[in-house]
């Protein structure tokens, strides 16, 4: 979709390809692309990616057309804990990604569940996703919700936005929080120094909210959990180390890393939703995975 987007005093004196980047939300690689082929026009006049903005220029980001993909169903095998005509619950195992991105165009959720569940995906958010109403990351462990027809990924998206969708997790922080439960109530938003970070800010951030409760303490670490009131991506990792207590093993969140596992120490416990058909409540818990129970005993 075509933006036209004025620049203002606070972000004049910006060079055009970072200004495209942060206005479009993609790299710094994709935003340099896309002026290189003439997709991005500074007063009606195409410019070089150093040009430096002015106040009262007018940038027209026009990003060419979305490639088509094609994806082909994988024999992956999937932990499902739950399954009707309208949805299904899977336990998505650490390490596994959920959609198709640049460095992962095999091996994810999607591709396993295209051969579970053939054509019957909600096709609400495209190709690239079809039946994710939500995700969590690569290295995140535990429960994510499907939709197989857009109906219940409708109602499902619906619940989110209304923040009566449950979804706690489990997570070991570094070092020790200051009160056993509180809130965390800040922004988030791309983090402008690190394409590939989120961060605590009021620029072009959405509203966020994080409880948590401390579960269990040990020597320079605490169990905790954790339940979303929103779902940025990034929110649990991003605010505990707003907190300054990193997720176990989050390198990129400044923790460090942890001998036995990859990535973060993150699990998402439980999923609580209203059936978007039945209307029924329904909740769903998954077990801590072997990673995390062996972690905890580590610490013991």
């Amino acid at each position: 979709m075509t933006q036209i987007i004025a620049v203002t005093r606070e972000t004049a004196g910006t060079r055009l390809d970072v200004f495209v980047t942060n206005e479009a939300a993609v790299s710094r690689s994709q935003a340099q692309a896309w002026i290189a082929d003439g997709c991005v026009a500074v007063n009606g006049k195409t410019v070089q990616k150093k040009y430096v903005l002015c106040d009262g220029d007018e940038v027209t980001i026009d990003p060419p057309p979305l490639k088509e993909y094609t994806l082909t169903p994988e024999n992956i095998p999937l932990s499902v804990v739950y399954e009707d005509g309208d949805l299904l619950v899977v336990n998505k195992p650490k390490g596994m990604v959920v959609h198709p991105a640049a460095g992962h165009e095999t091996g994810t959720l999607v591709h396993a569940l295209l051969y579970h569940c053939g054509d019957s995906l909600s096709g609400i958010n495209g190709v690239l996703r079809p039946g994710i109403v939500h995700r969590i990351d690569k290295d995140t462990s535990g429960l994510l919700m499907v939709a197989k027809n857009d109906m219940a990924h409708q109602g499902l998206a619906e619940q989110i936005k209304e923040h009566s969708f449950l979804r706690r997790y489990e997570t070991v922080v570094t070092g020790h929080l200051r009160d056993t439960a509180g809130t965390v109530h800040a922004p988030i938003g791309r983090n402008p120094n690190n394409r590939l970070k989120m961060a605590v800010t009021a620029q072009n951030s959405k509203d966020a909210v994080t409880h948590y409760t401390v579960k269990e303490s040990f020597d320079g670490y605490d169990r905790v959990e954790v339940t979303l009131e929103t779902g940025r991506t990034h929110q649990i990792r991003v605010h505990m180390s707003y907190l300054g207590h990193p997720v176990a093993g989050d390198t990129l969140y400044g923790a460090r890393a942890v001998n036995g596992f990859e990535g973060q120490c993150l699990h998402a416990k439980t999923l609580g939703f209203v059936h978007p058909r039945t209307g029924e409540y329904m909740e769903f818990e998954s077990d801590l995975p072997p990673y995390f129970v062996r972690f905890l005993e580590s610490l013991r």
